[in-house]
């Protein structure tokens, strides 16, 4: 799950002082931001703070948050000098790691080519590259596995054909999230591992799945519910999930944290699963 943001109040105190770019691009203040839940909800992992976009600014579109991401101008650069602007996130991860302690993972991620196409008029063969180079770029860095958000791919109509673009980003350290698209054209692929919304069927890929981990799959609505409420709700997910073999199985919501959830309810959404699975 997308850990740090705006339902944080950690998050909130930083974005006082700071902006957006500000926190993604100092290496120390991303890395404030990405510890921030780490420390407060006992986190397993921590992700790079930073943003899908950032390549296309690489490439050399103008790009302003505002608050929203606002793109502009052409792309007129190429992949080497896009992924020289890219150094930032290396120097990011590198803080991020310093500041965990040993026991706490450390991942990257970037935007999957279709979400990030949505931006801009850009060949998908131009973005997998891209990517590629970018997702090399956080593994040298010191990430241990880069995942691939791909949030956007529910207005793709050729599925099959589109996942076979994506071979060449398939890796052992490299996992691959998709929403509202059948998870299982994916899971033919030697990914590290794949991440689900909340509309997958968890068990069943739990059940069929051999390659690697599966993410997922809680709501993230749910946890806009009363407590009283949203322990029901994880009562019945976790009763469920007893009866199925969990390996493989990487607890996470299916999507990001909507800003309006409490804290309360993100401590207690972990507090569960741990008491549960532990």
């Amino acid at each position: 799950m997308r850990q740090a943001g705006r339902y944080h109040s950690h998050y909130q105190k930083l974005k006082e002082k700071y902006t957006f770019e500000q926190l993604c691009k100092e290496p120390e203040l991303a890395a404030e931001v990405a510890c921030g839940p780490v420390k407060e909800f006992n986190l397993d992992v921590a992700i790079l703070f930073s943003d899908i976009l950032f390549p296309l600014e690489g490439l050399g579109m103008d790009l302003r948050y505002n608050p929203g991401p606002q793109l502009a101008g052409t792309i007129h650069k190429d992949i080497a000098e896009a992924i020289e602007h890219m150094k930032f996130q290396a120097e990011a991860l590198k803080t991020t790691r310093e500041m965990l302690d040993n026991n706490v993972s450390l991942i990257g991620f970037v935007g999957g080519p279709h979400t990030i196409k949505q931006y801009c008029d850009v060949k998908l063969e131009t973005l997998i590259t891209l990517l590629k180079a970018n997702i090399d770029l956080q593994l040298e860095a010191g990430a241990e596995k880069v995942m691939i958000f791909d949030s956007g791919v529910a207005t793709v109509k050729d599925w099959q054909s589109y996942v076979q673009l994506l071979e060449p980003l398939v890796s052992s350290d490299v996992g691959y999230y998709c929403k509202e698209q059948d998870v299982n054209a994916v899971t033919h692929y030697d990914w590290t591992g794949v991440g689900i919304d909340s509309t997958q069927n968890l068990h069943t890929l739990l059940n069929n799945t051999t390659k690697g981990f599966v993410q997922g799959n809680f709501s993230e609505q749910l946890l806009l519910l009363p407590p009283n409420k949203l322990k029901m709700q994880l009562d019945i997910y976790c009763n469920e999930l007893q009866e199925t073999n969990r390996t493989g199985w990487v607890c996470g919501l299916g999507h990001g944290i909507h800003k309006d959830t409490p804290e309360y309810n993100v401590h207690l959404f972990v507090d569960t699963i741990r008491e549960r699975f532990s």
